[in-house]
């Protein structure tokens, strides 16, 4: 393909993908297709000689498109949210433009100090501790996903408790312990299992029946059993913003008692701790100026196209160490001055994106200002949402929603929780998802698609309300509008 061929083609896929936002809303949020209906509407053999581009935008029409969930769409409120926005389309179509192999600075010093400046930037919106910057000890970087951000936590952390040991020795069976909350995210204990330590190395927190954050008094508990029984504690994971329930844990208090026993404190705000832009929400950072580690994904709530989850450390000497292995083929001498961020050593993979590019051309385009209004305007629609949960006798709130989460249910138990939830998602009306909390089947209504607008909650509280159960002595629907 010539440079006119990709102009020409260029154009048409912008034009397609402007023409899709524009027709998004028409279209049903959840795909319709049944199993197998995708790749029986293409070719079982791959073409023996090359096709024109036009076809493979007419199979995107007719056979791609019916098989996508749209979580662009407005009215998609389930999981999280998953930002796409135009700034960061085209600041990732220019890294794909570019073809960077971002491993080490010399592979291509401005992708690297390009990252290294947006993390120092994210973490002034957020108002993150003077020792994430790279200016200190700590720094931060771009991973794929919370979940990378879990694993590299854990790894950095057990390379601390054994003071390097594990790299020739492993980790051994029985060796270390790990301490999550019940409502955190099934990350940490795919970690564990990756990390080599197995799922029976995590310990679940019991939670406040009121808050759903982990009890500190439950890891103390734990802690003190695990280092009778000869065990290491290594990596205590605090949520901010659980998946479930939105809960957010005591950072300082589960910080103080990770350090009291050596463990790495990380705290996991993939979701939430993007609403630190906003300086009245910045009390969701309390106590994380004692983390080891923090995280929190552009990639949600911040208007940046997946994949972008900001990391940070606070003690860069830990992960690096975990992580680096410098064989002569990489060796160069930017590398060998330490002078430099080689991020190929803060991550698993060793090639990388450049996915600072995605990152800088939202927050140049959105400034602080929109950034803060973005998620003012989410906040303040699932506030109104719950009130209007809240006046309806059929529902009940299950969990605080501070922010743009909220879970609930019906009040005739949890078949008509369930019956609900799958007759709203299978009208293509909107999306939703579910959680359990405390052993009941609740709904989560995630507010955060750079789309929606306070007519689309109101579609989606009517097609909830217009198939919920009544209660056994009637009751009365709360209008909105």
């Amino acid at each position: 393909m010539g440079p006119e061929e990709f102009r020409r083609h260029g154009r048409e896929v912008i034009d397609w993908i402007a023409d899709y936002y524009q027709r998004l809303e028409s279209l049903p949020v959840l795909s319709r297709v049944a199993p197998g209906e995708v790749r029986a509407g293409l070719p079982a053999e791959p073409p023996a000689a090359g096709q024109g581009f036009d076809g493979v935008l007419a199979d995107l029409d007719s056979v791609i498109l019916p098989g996508l969930t749209h979580w662009q769409h407005p009215s998609f409120f389930a999981f999280f949210p998953a930002s796409a926005t135009g700034p960061s389309i085209l600041g990732d179509l220019l890294a794909s433009g570019l073809g960077v192999q971002g491993m080490l600075w010399a592979t291509s010093p401005a992708a690297t100090e390009l990252e290294t400046l947006m993390l120092d930037w994210l973490a002034q919106l957020l108002d993150l501790p003077a020792g994430f910057r790279s200016e200190s000890a700590g720094g931060g970087v771009i991973q794929h996903s919370a979940s990378d951000a879990a694993l590299v936590a854990l790894v950095a952390a057990l390379h601390r408790a054994s003071a390097g040991a594990t790299e020739t020795d492993g980790v051994g069976a029985g060796r270390f312990s790990v301490y999550t909350s019940a409502q955190t995210h099934s990350s940490v204990e795919k970690a564990c299992r990756i990390a080599g330590i197995g799922t029976a190395a995590l310990r679940k927190l019991d939670v406040d029946p009121a808050t759903l954050a982990a009890r500190p008094a439950h890891l103390a508990k734990l802690l003190a059993a695990d280092v009778a029984a000869g065990r290491t504690p290594a990596l205590v994971v605090a949520s901010v913003g659980a998946t479930g329930t939105g809960a957010l844990d005591p950072v300082a208090e589960l910080a103080e008692l990770a350090h009291r026993y050596g463990a790495w404190l990380h705290v996991d705000a993939a979701w939430a701790g993007v609403a630190a832009v906003c300086e009245e929400l910045r009390w969701i950072n309390a106590g994380v100026e004692r983390a080891d580690s923090y995280c929190t994904n552009p990639h949600k709530w911040l208007l940046t196209n997946f994949d972008c989850t900001a990391f940070w450390v606070a003690d860069r000497a830990a992960l690096i160490g975990a992580l680096s292995i410098l064989p002569e083929y990489l060796r160069n001498a930017a590398t060998e001055s330490g002078e430099v961020f080689d991020y190929r050593d803060w991550q698993v993979p060793l090639g990388r994106r450049f996915r600072a590019l995605k990152l800088w051309t939202v927050l140049r385009w959105y400034g602080a200002d929109g950034l803060q209004a973005h998620i003012r305007g989410h906040v303040a629609l699932a506030q109104e949402f719950a009130s209007w949960v809240a006046a309806d006798n059929r529902f009940e709130l299950l969990a605080p929603h501070p922010l743009a989460l909220v879970t609930f249910a019906s009040r005739e138990g949890d078949q008509a929780t369930r019956e609900l939830l799958q007759a709203v998602n299978a009208s293509g009306e909107a999306y939703l998802t579910h959680t359990l909390v405390d052993g009941r089947f609740a709904i989560r209504m995630a507010i955060g698609s750079v789309l929606t607008e306070r007519r689309h909650v109101e579609a989606a509280w009517k097609a909830i309300t217009s198939r919920a159960a009544q209660p056994g002595q009637g009751g009365n629907s709360v209008r909105v509008g």
